[in-house]
């Protein structure tokens, strides 16, 4: 008998796969997508008791009979999916949404197997919106109805947590794919934060990084410059303010650390899920949000001249428990049954 989890393709799907696994102690089966990141990410890995990567691909943003054959290929995946989940005797399937999730959900409705569903952002993906009411659990942090309010993220960022009183360091982050927006964005500013005696670490992307470097040294300023590292909790934690994208595991893992942020949302996200990923934390007055063409250097001097560091670290450390991947988890234990 079997936990099923399924869903990935980008980065943001997988690390709540990665943030629960650690505290399921059934037989773990992954189902995943021969695209995107999951290879990456789980293939080889000992946690899992088989992985499976299905020749899957997204639906949206295509048209025609492009859009037809992608449908057709969920379905014979989905198929494939079915027989997956006999042979494993899956008693359960975790679904983290993604193009990656959809043959094994598919499957799971289709045998009768529960089905949870984990939403990671505010604005529901068309997988999880059309598939929840099969769901026997629909998981949201940003729903009030959800079962499980808090955010599967990895303990590492509570355990580095604190509350921030001093602006020394900024953080700026396009992520480990680097925004090229906000790299350009970081020049600008750099030269104010340097005359304020503020420190800047910037994670500028691998495909950036030997010109952001460049563009510093140009501007005879020190920088503590990455394109991808495995510890961004303990650089996090070393931080007083971030610039950050808002994807929703970058958003949640920001908020565990208790870093407040001002979030810049990619402009071409699937339904602008980004902007309201983070408008969720504004709403509570625990978050800035600037759009990318208001992201202007006199707005973001204002914003670092007039912020309460101490109120908004202490805000966002009641938003996210570190509890949410042990509930997730005891939740699937509980069905697996």
């Amino acid at each position: 008998m079997s936990i099923v989890l399924t869903g990935g393709g980008t980065g943001g799907h997988l690390a709540i796969i990665a943030a629960i696994k650690e505290y399921l102690k059934s037989d773990l089966v992954y189902i995943g997508s021969t695209r995107g990141q999951d290879r990456a990410w789980f293939e080889g890995d000992k946690s899992f008791k088989a992985t499976y990567f299905l020749d899957s691909q997204g639906v949206m943003n295509k048209g025609g009979i492009t859009k037809i054959f992608a449908l057709l290929q969920i379905f014979k995946q989905a198929w494939e999916a079915k027989e997956i989940l006999k042979k494993e005797n899956a008693k359960v399937v975790f679904s983290v949404g993604g193009y990656s999730a959809a043959p094994a959900a598919i499957a799971a409705i289709l045998l009768k197997i529960p089905l949870v569903i984990h939403e990671q952002n505010a604005a529901v993906g068309s997988l999880n919106k059309l598939l929840r009411p099969f769901a026997k659990y629909f998981i949201s942090s940003y729903d009030p109805t959800s079962p499980i309010k808090a955010y599967a993220t990895k303990k590492i960022f509570f355990d580095t947590a604190r509350v921030r009183n001093k602006l020394i360091t900024i953080l700026i982050s396009g992520g480990s794919q680097g925004a090229k927006s906000l790299n350009e964005f970081a020049l600008k500013l750099a030269p104010h934060l340097q005359k304020r005696g503020i420190k800047i670490i910037h994670q500028a992307g691998q495909k950036h990084l030997e010109w952001v470097k460049k563009e510093y040294e140009k501007l005879s300023i020190e920088a503590e410059v990455f394109g991808f590292s495995k510890e961004m909790a303990v650089i996090m934690s070393r931080a007083d303010f971030a610039i950050a994208r808002a994807g929703a595991s970058t958003l949640w893992e920001l908020v565990a650390n208790a870093l407040p942020t001002l979030f810049v949302p990619y402009p071409y996200a699937t339904s602008d899920h980004q902007y309201y990923n983070a408008k969720f934390l504004v709403e509570q007055q625990a978050a800035y949000l600037l759009r990318e063409n208001e992201l202007k250097v006199e707005r973001v001097l204002e914003i670092l001249d007039n912020i309460n560091l101490k109120k908004m670290s202490k805000k966002l450390l009641k938003l996210n428990s570190p509890n949410g991947s042990k509930e997730l988890a005891a939740l699937l234990e509980k069905l697996h049954k």
